[in-house]
């Protein structure tokens, strides 16, 4: 037991320094081919923190393990949701524009109730995978023209100053080895990571789903949290509220899209209870945050502490 949790530990740690080689060397070709860096962060560098997730959901789903799958997706949304939220609201206040609370928040709200409505028959189909997968597409359309037109009303200088600091120049050759061995470490952590849960799961008698919902979401959460709480303790709650509801439309909209193509996602332990956590947590974000756009400390311990009442649920059921 103890080398397969150190197999764990191994791969999810291959999975993050694959994902952030794929980034680095992603957004350094980008550069080279003269793509805004507005545009590289909000697309290679976006999904860059969500190939965790993606890379090991689709693994899942390959090896035949479906709730882990499903269950990795909707585990990281609800610790990003009261977790990361709420531990970034303990550290600091988190002060909230007007735009995010009545959009970008919305919009996560949006891409979980769609989840929950597909979900509701207890399984993912091809159908309800495109509808996920287009509904991702015209997010990603609408958050690059919206911020491409942000970026004119910038002024030349502050604009080439980002533009600067937003990408670390890197010859063609090192881009390319920096994707190819983070690709690598995706695929290899992804697979390592994966059997070693599954081993994990039946060791313990837990089925894939609670899985899912905790060891595997804990471990591909850990960046954002990081993140997260970094930026709010620097007073920068922009940051660590947009890369929570980024990383769960990311998550619902694309990952689900994409391994529901592969093939039909049923879900077995996946239960109507945890997909309801799932909305109420980002219901819970957008209630917060609607007063005086600002998510309290105290309201940040109660999204804590009903993240802690979820999880004292799970083991209870298991």
């Amino acid at each position: 037991m103890l080398l397969t949790i150190l197999i764990a530990i191994a791969g999810i740690a291959m999975v993050m320094l694959g994902a952030q080689g794929i980034t680095e060397g992603a957004s350094a070709m980008a550069r080279r081919l003269s793509v805004p860096p507005i545009v590289v962060g909000l697309t290679v560098v976006a999904m860059g923190t969500s190939a965790p997730e993606f890379f090991i959901s689709l693994t899942s789903q390959l090896k035949g393990t479906t709730d882990m799958a499903v269950g990795n997706v909707v585990g990281s949304n609800i610790f990003n949701s009261l977790l990361i939220v709420g531990v970034a609201a303990l550290a600091a206040p988190m002060i909230l524009s007007k735009t995010t609370v009545l959009r970008e928040i919305p919009v996560g709200m949006g891409a979980t109730l769609l989840l929950f409505v597909l979900a509701y028959d207890r399984v993912i189909s091809r159908w309800d995978a495109v509808l996920l997968f287009v509904a991702f597409l015209a997010f990603m359309v609408y958050t690059v023209r919206k911020a491409l037109r942000s970026r004119k009303h910038a002024s030349t200088t502050e604009t080439a100053e980002e533009d600067a600091k937003a990408v670390r120049p890197m010859a063609w050759w090192m881009a390319t080895v920096y994707v190819l061995v983070g690709l690598a470490g995706l695929i290899l952590g992804s697979d390592l990571f994966v059997d070693a849960a599954v081993k994990i799961a039946r060791a313990l008698a837990v089925n894939d789903a609670v899985i899912g919902l905790t060891i595997v979401a804990g471990g591909t959460s850990l960046p954002e949290l990081a993140t997260s709480v970094v930026a709010a303790r620097h007073g920068q709650s922009e940051i660590a509220i947009g890369n929570v509801i980024g990383s769960n439309v990311f998550n619902i909209l694309m990952i689900l899209g994409i391994t529901g193509l592969v093939a039909p996602l049923p879900l077995y332990e996946i239960t109507m209870v945890d997909l309801a956590v799932l909305f109420g947590s980002a219901l819970l974000i957008w209630i917060f945050s609607y007063t005086r756009f600002t998510i309290e400390r105290w309201e940040g311990g109660v999204l804590t502490a009903c993240f802690v009442a979820y999880m004292s649920y799970l083991l209870c059921n298991l």
